[in-house]
């Protein structure tokens, strides 16, 4: 097996598990580790991966996007924190949206039962996980199902957001940068977001450290558009501060 070859295994294995280790690597490939090392750069270079101490996980592009399954296998500790953390931010809201993505789900289930709410959500998971909850209101998007996502996409989707007048908007995000905002591989994905942000009087970005400097295809906001940034520990704090600038407070969990 030749570099190129070996490169292109690497990407495969790691958009096919969601990230890839370094010491698992060598082993696999039977080269050194710093070979992998090498490798890893090499691949970070074409902005398909970012490394991460021993080890690497895949940019989300135009052409690639990680599926929900792959999404609630990483991080889940800290995508748990920054949850209860953001559904701490409800306020006297009563109408809100809550996005597609395993974060947004388990701002879901944090939600609180014993009063009343109105959820408007393109996720069929959303959907299901307050479907049971006896004083909360579920609106489901339609339009087509994206499968990877098991979220509803297309004009049928944003049309309906437009209508509506929101409280508060729980937003994801497949990556967020001071300069380019918030972005997204799909456009039509990216459609939906855009008029969650119009349609909603607050709103509130949560997502792991990850996404931070990361950048996909279609941008659908800007940070200063956003109340709160709720995140876990891994952004560092001077990163923080350079966000808080820019209008948002930014809580690290």
């Amino acid at each position: 097996m030749d570099t190129d070859e070996r490169r292109r295994g690497i990407l495969e294995m790691a958009r096919r598990n969601g990230t890839v280790d370094v010491n698992h690597l060598a082993d696999l490939f039977k080269v050194a580790k710093e070979t992998i090392r090498r490798d890893l750069r090499a691949i970070e270079e074409h902005g398909l991966v970012r490394r991460t101490h021993g080890g690497a996980y895949p940019v989300e592009s135009a052409g690639f996007e990680t599926t929900l399954a792959t999404r609630t296998t990483r991080y889940v500790p800290q995508k748990s924190r920054i949850a209860a953390a953001a559904a701490d931010l409800l306020g006297d809201a009563e109408t809100v949206f809550v996005d597609e993505g395993f974060t947004p789900q388990l701002i879901a289930e944090a939600l609180p039962r014993d009063r009343p709410l109105t959820v408007v959500t393109a996720s069929l998971v959303v959907a299901t996980t307050l479907a049971d909850a006896e004083k909360i209101v579920v609106l489901l998007l339609g339009g087509r199902v994206r499968g990877g996502t098991l979220a509803t996409v297309d004009h049928w989707a944003p049309r309906m957001l437009a209508d509506f007048v929101i409280d508060l908007a729980y937003v994801g995000a497949n990556g967020i940068s001071r300069e380019y905002g918030l972005t997204t591989p799909d456009p039509a994905v990216g459609d939906v977001k855009a008029q969650a942000m119009r349609s909603a009087r607050r709103r509130v970005f949560a997502g792991v450290h990850t996404k931070f400097g990361a950048v996909s295809f279609c941008r659908f906001a800007d940070v200063r558009d956003f109340e709160a940034i709720v995140t876990d520990v891994g952004l560092p704090s001077t990163e923080a501060q350079r966000y808080s600038l820019l209008g948002p407070q930014v809580i690290r969990i």
